[in-house]
């Protein structure tokens, strides 16, 4: 009989401690396991960004940050719409088919609304922020300046819808992220859920 007792007793320990040791690593390891989840200032980084775009004038270009990075929002007049066909032969990859974008930004403008401009305005050569330079035949970049943006750290030129030039450093065009309308004048960056 006192055999079973202590078998008894035995698998009563066996159990108890096997219970108490999984308790007791779950509880350490869940501060560690926590630690793991990016914190509230990253997850915040790599939200959507909402951009009001009816105080942006024509011909006028503003930058927001998304993700670390610096986005252009331009609103392109008539006339910069129609001097994008002039350049086409000038460019390397003028139907974005090398380009990394998304499907609805896969035409001549580079855009959803042809008058709107949505791309990441780092060069795609080292990641200099390129200047907007809209006026054709900028004095200090030549009178067959088709106006664009041109990256002053090593030359590499695009023009009004981020498409690259040939014989520049910039190996592609500039990356169109992921955006929607939320509206007629708001803007959803990050996001693109819904695009039709």
């Amino acid at each position: 009989m006192s055999d079973d007792v202590d078998l008894s007793r035995r698998h009563f320990l066996t159990v108890a401690t096997v219970v108490t040791g999984t308790t007791g690593a779950v509880i350490a390891a869940a501060p560690f396991v926590a630690s793991w989840r990016p914190s509230a200032r990253a997850q915040a980084l790599g939200a959507p960004v909402e951009v009001n775009i009816s105080k942006i004038e024509e011909g006028a270009m503003v930058k927001v940050e998304w993700r670390g990075k610096t986005v252009a929002l331009v609103r392109r007049n008539q006339t910069m719409l129609d001097r994008l066909s002039d350049v086409e032969g000038e460019l390397r990859d003028p139907e974005s088919a090398e380009s990394q974008q998304p499907s609805y930004a896969i035409n001549t403008y580079r855009s959803i609304k042809p008058e709107v401009l949505v791309v990441i305005a780092n060069c795609t050569h080292l990641g200099c922020i390129p200047l907007f330079r809209p006026e054709v035949g900028a004095a200090e970049l030549g009178a067959d300046w088709p106006g664009g943006f041109y990256c002053p750290c090593h030359g590499s030129v695009f023009d009004l819808a981020g498409r690259v030039f040939k014989g520049v450093p910039a190996p592609k065009n500039l990356d169109v992220p992921p955006y929607r309308f939320l509206g007629e004048s708001v803007i959803l960056i990050g996001d693109d859920t819904g695009v039709v």
